[in-house]
């Protein structure tokens, strides 16, 4: 199996520790490392904004500050941690590893980049939405490894939501593979973790959700080259999509889940 991976430059878990996962079982043919402009941040903010409302963005950047005092130390150790095991249980990539730097993943450059290259699935671990002529140039095709369960916890955040709706079945993470759509793709799997509710943040959930599965994704990515892999049917389910986290849902939520376990 040959894989592309996309990734941003600042996510030091996946752009390392996941590269060298995917180097490990399969032939990591190259990675695509994102490090996005003021324009692409600036537009992200416009659209969280058209979303959310300007009371909601508030909301947004509250949650922001929250976790930044009160999260960001014990998330940052635990990633830490994470990769420095990561590292320890798959070995450095090799020199055959193309490496592709870009502002965005959707420019021409990419798309040319991407086109001299024989390879059968691309991981795409990118805030962008891809365009139709990147994600379809694998030949198998494009996946996502979506920190939520999907159709009812699309685009950002599903693992967030589903806390704070008390939906705890749906903390967890749906393998699929893109298409135009926003997390519409065909579902091939959903993952759970380990956690606590009480201790972990919902960033450190997000990341359990996908890094306490590799070996099960590893037989699923060989069942799918393979054509024995089967998906799952959702028609029929409720959909949502999601945005940025809000510090009134996380406290009101955060209350009542220690009220209850009080």
């Amino acid at each position: 199996m040959k894989f592309v991976l996309i990734c941003h430059d600042n996510e030091k878990l996946t752009r390392v520790g996941m590269a060298r996962w995917l180097g490990f079982f399969s032939e990591l043919v190259a990675i695509v490392v994102i490090s996005e402009g003021s324009g692409r941040k600036s537009a992200r903010i416009k659209k969280e904004i058209s979303r959310s409302g300007i009371l909601g963005f508030i909301d947004i950047l509250a949650f922001r500050l929250y976790y930044k005092f009160f999260m960001a130390e014990k998330d940052k150790l635990y990633e830490e941690n994470l990769l420095t095991s990561l590292m320890a249980q798959y070995p450095e990539l090799n020199d055959s590893t193309k490496v592709h730097y870009t502002q965005s993943p959707n420019n021409e450059e990419t798309k040319e980049f991407l086109a001299e290259l024989d390879f059968d699935f691309s991981i795409a671990r990118c805030k962008s939405i891809l365009k139709e002529d990147i994600f379809e140039q694998a030949k198998i095709g494009t996946f996502v490894m979506h920190p939520g369960i999907c159709p009812e916890y699309r685009n950002a955040h599903g693992c967030f939501w589903a806390m704070v709706n008390e939906d705890y079945d749906s903390i967890g993470m749906t393998l699929l593979k893109v298409d135009k759509g926003i997390d519409t793709g065909p579902v091939y799997g959903y993952y759970h973790g380990e956690h606590n509710l009480k201790e972990d943040s919902h960033h450190t959930i997000q990341s359990r959700v996908v890094f306490d599965n590799l070996p099960a994704l590893e037989q699923k990515f060989s069942d799918i080259y393979n054509g024995v892999a089967q998906t799952i049917p959702v028609s029929g389910r409720k959909s949502g999509i999601w945005g940025q986290p809000w510090l009134s849902k996380y406290l009101r939520w955060k209350n009542k889940y220690l009220q209850k376990r009080s």
